[in-house]
């Protein structure tokens, strides 16, 4: 998952990127373990396949096909489920994640994902407790491996779809030599097919059977001097850091008229909105009411969203981020760095550089220091305008037991955390 760049530049036609920490890292992750797991147990397309049907690879099984008993671990290790409402057992997950999980290649940052996230991203509607599959040493109780299942809807083409997203797979380091992770994915797979669900969706920064699209993070910097005193971004030649502040600063509040937070009363309309976006694209979720309140009622540093609503009230744009931290490693000064990741856009009446814009401006007041964006959806329209540097490296889409033509970035819209 990680590595995050930014760029300083003599304008903004003119920049040098670098890339330290972003989901388009090259060192492998848990996540490319993930993936690579995954496509040892197949069915997933080959790469040089050429794939013109949007079909699932494999028929879905009969439910008494299905092994019923969890597969078997080492005996030094026993099956848990984690308890995320139980403030311990989401310690446990905290700890584990926050010592383990993804880092950037030169181990530098380190995705550092708070309760309050984790509560939101594993309990979206229709979650299951038996989904939280984690991993448990038998003498002393701690906490060594974990991986989850979100369920929720895909329309990949024509085709709507149910399916999860397989996410925060995590074997503790000193145990990756057992060979935990391709048990987990089984493990998980077997609990997602019992409950009559048999495609995935998941990302990766490795190139593996086969990518249904590949997409690359892009980095604005909102607090420049910090990301440049932490190795984040650096100086380019000839850049002064004055000059650097100058040409990332922002006004102090949102331009737009009628721009604000999202209420309660807006979500239906909101709701609306970017169900008609989301039907131009090849590759979206599709959010019933009760989800999409999940995913942008505003919780204080996990996710926010703003809607822009007219004089006869009319809601016409929506613009959202999720935050998520990553640890500082090796600082003196500064321990964390706070990164605000684009959500889903809705531009029909707004520019949509003025609705990002007020975006940056909503995140660099709540202390955000770069805001990431996938060039996905729309968002290539805004990223060069406003700034932003390209990361170094691609964030490849893959679907498990399913295939279909290969789309480019623009008709991905899909944002997984």
């Amino acid at each position: 998952m990680p590595n995050k760049d930014d760029a300083n530049a003599k304008d903004a036609g003119e920049r040098d990127e670098d890339v330290v920490l972003s989901r388009d890292a090259s060192a492998q992750t848990t996540e490319d373990i993930l993936a690579a797991a995954v496509t040892g147990l197949k069915p997933v397309p080959d790469l040089d396949e050429k794939v013109e049907a949007n079909e699932c690879i494999e028929p879905n099984k009969d439910i008494n096909d299905i092994q019923a008993e969890p597969y078997a671990l080492p005996s030094a290790f026993a099956w848990n489920i984690v308890d995320v409402d139980d403030a311990e057992e989401l310690k446990d997950l905290y700890t584990l994640l926050q010592e383990n999980y993804v880092e950037d290649g030169d181990a530098m940052f380190r995705f550092h994902y708070q309760p309050e996230f984790l509560k939101w991203a594993l309990q979206s509607p229709g979650w299951k407790r038996d989904w939280h599959v984690g991993v448990r040493v038998v003498k002393s109780g701690k906490l060594v491996g974990f991986i989850s299942a979100n369920p929720g809807k895909l329309r990949v083409y024509d085709q709507t779809i149910p399916i999860v997203d397989v996410n925060f797979l995590c074997v503790h380091k000193k145990l990756r030599h057992k060979r935990l992770a391709p048990v987990l994915i089984r493990e998980i797979t077997r609990r997602v097919n019992l409950a009559g669900i048999f495609q995935a969706v998941y990302t990766a920064g490795v190139l593996l059977p086969k990518p249904v699209a590949t997409c690359r993070y892009w980095h604005r910097s909102l607090n420049p001097k910090k990301l440049i005193d932490v190795g984040f971004s650096h100086l380019t030649r000839h850049m002064k850091m004055q000059t650097t502040v100058k040409l990332y600063k922002l006004p102090e509040q949102p331009q737009t008229k009628g721009y604000r937070r999202i209420l309660p009363q807006d979500m239906a309309k909101a709701h609306k909105l970017l169900e008609e976006f989301l039907k131009k694209f090849s590759l979206c979720p599709v959010f019933n009411e009760e989800e999409f309140i999940h995913w942008f009622t505003p919780l204080d540093g996990v996710v926010d969203c703003y809607v822009v609503v007219d004089e006869e009230d009319n809601l016409t744009d929506m613009v959202s981020y999720y935050c998520l931290p990553s640890s500082i490693m090796h600082h003196s000064v500064h321990k964390t760095l706070n990164a605000a990741y684009s959500f889903y856009n809705v531009s029909t009446k707004t520019p949509v550089l003025q609705l990002v814009t007020d975006a940056l401006i909503s995140a660099r007041n709540a202390k955000m220091d770069v805001y990431n964006a996938l060039e996905l959806m729309d968002n290539k329209e805004f990223l060069t305008p406003l700034k932003f540097g390209i990361g170094d490296g691609n964030l490849h889409y893959y679907m498990f037991n399913w295939r279909c033509p290969t789309m480019k970035s623009e008709d991905v819209a899909l944002i997984l955390m």
